[in-house]
């Protein structure tokens, strides 16, 4: 989320992590898999320990038994076989600066993730006591650091469907870091067997440098997210927050896109900062959500505090033809920058209302949602400890826990955040337009670095 820069941008190692996969026996005192309803998974990104330029040494998935309550049973660390990464360059919050660097399918059978220090991405089998098993090998995606990885339902001969994974950036830009950065999506099909299989000639070069990608509910677009739309040192001259891809009948997007958008372009007369989106859903009728962190200064340059503003969420409906209509842009999530870094969200099972990450405030605000129009109706519906005030200097990452990706339940009952600067889950009771605190979970991920949680 924050971008690197020289003052810190930053975001946000441990020393306390037992991360090797052998440590848990998913079978010795860890509760009762019987009583779980669901479950809860969440990356470390790596050990925390840095190994070369950009790699956090093994990456692991630590998976969690969900009761009824809402409590969570850890039931064994799960190796990726592949690395963690650090894109941010910061101080270990959000070091891929994405949303879904984790993801499931629909059906709950297998669970996906990045490994951004190995350039690769893995897919679990989901069993039946909600441990996980590697399904094949993990594939490489072609360019540097998976981000964002997403599943769309298929009907094809030995496969379940179609899996695209966004990467940070290419070999070409990586030295100019994020200003610069312009990545790719590449494809896969999603086997039988729970393996991935490249889908030839899926790769697509991006003009920006991605932060999120999804299918539409439909499955007829691929929806990429930038964080660096407008800045001045991006050489394609993109201010292309929103990027929509048709998706064909085999698995491959079209040759270029079909609709962009930006819910604010450079030297805007408002004197606005740029949108820096990184999470967002597509929901019901093809409207897409995106969160804004409000990073980029009006005029391209990159954040530094006091600089940054207060996030917000903007919609967009896509069309038939791809394009995109705007509904509601730039719907503050604070006021005198009290809601800065607006990152992540997730919808209620309703529908009707969803739920942002501000991640340097630590905290969750709630927001309406009514055919794509949106109305902020409580900045703090949960608070933990974060940095409030607009000039905070070079502490502002030292006084947060670091909210940061989020996920509610397939039942709709509770709402998992997870703390990025504090090793911890957050679990909070979903009551309709609001939430109540339930507990903690913590002691099982490495304080800083982490990136991506689900819930099931």
């Amino acid at each position: 989320m924050i971008l690197a820069m020289s003052l810190i941008l930053a975001s946000c190692s441990s020393d306390d992590f037992v991360g090797n996969s052998d440590d848990v026996d998913p079978g010795d005192d860890q509760g009762n898999t019987d009583t779980f309803v669901g479950a809860v998974y969440a990356m470390t990104n790596g050990d925390g320990q840095i190994v070369g330029t950009n790699v956090q040494g093994p990456n692991t998935i630590i998976a969690y038994g969900r009761d009824e309550n809402g409590a969570l049973t850890p039931i064994g660390p799960f190796a990726t076989n592949g690395n963690g990464g650090d894109y941010d360059g910061g101080e270990g919050l959000d070091p891929l600066i994405s949303a879904y660097a984790l993801t499931k399918t629909d059906n709950n059978e297998n669970l996906l993730a990045v490994n951004a220090g190995s350039n690769t991405i893995t897919s679990f089998n989901i069993q039946d006591d909600y441990s996980l098993e590697i399904a094949g090998t993990p594939q490489p995606t072609g360019a540097l650091g998976p981000n964002s990885i997403a599943f769309s339902e298929r009907d094809a001969d030995g496969a379940k469907g179609i899996v695209y994974v966004s990467n940070i950036t290419r070999a070409e830009f990586l030295l100019g870091g994020e200003p610069m950065h312009q990545g790719t999506v590449t494809g896969f099909w999603l086997l039988d067997d729970g393996s991935l299989s490249p889908i030839a000639g899926s790769t697509r070069d991006l003009v920006v440098r991605p932060s999120a990608i999804q299918f539409s509910p439909d499955g007829n677009w691929l929806v990429v997210t930038s964080i660096n739309s407008g800045a001045a040192a991006l050489g394609s001259g993109s201010e292309d927050e929103v990027t929509v891809y048709n998706v064909g009948n085999g698995g491959l997007l079209s040759d270029t896109p079909w609709g962009t958008a930006t819910s604010t372009f450079r030297d805007n007369a408002e004197g606005r900062n740029l949108p820096s989106a990184i999470g967002f859903q597509i929901v019901s009728d093809n409207y897409v959500v995106v969160t804004e962190a409000r990073e980029f200064q009006p005029d391209g340059t990159p954040p530094a505090f006091p600089a940054l503003q207060d996030g917000s969420v903007s919609t967009w409906q896509i069309q038939s033809n791809g394009s995109l209509t705007p509904i509601s842009l730039d719907v503050a999530s604070g006021e005198n920058n009290t809601g800065r870094t607006a990152c992540w969200l997730d919808f209620t099972a309703d529908g009707n209302t969803f739920f942002v990450s501000n991640a340097i405030e630590a905290g969750l605000a709630a927001y309406s949602f009514n055919n794509g129009v949106v109305e902020l109706i409580d900045q703090t519906a949960a608070q933990g400890q974060g940095t409030g005030g607009a000039d905070n200097g070079p502490d502002a990452f030292a006084v947060t826990e670091g909210w940061i990706d989020m996920w509610i339940t397939d039942d709709g009952a509770y709402l998992y955040q997870l703390f990025g600067l504090d090793g911890t889950i957050g679990i909070y009771r979903v009551n309709g337009q609001s939430l109540e605190f339930v507990g903690e979970e913590s002691g099982n991920l490495p304080d800083t670095n982490t990136q991506g949680i689900v819930a099931i």
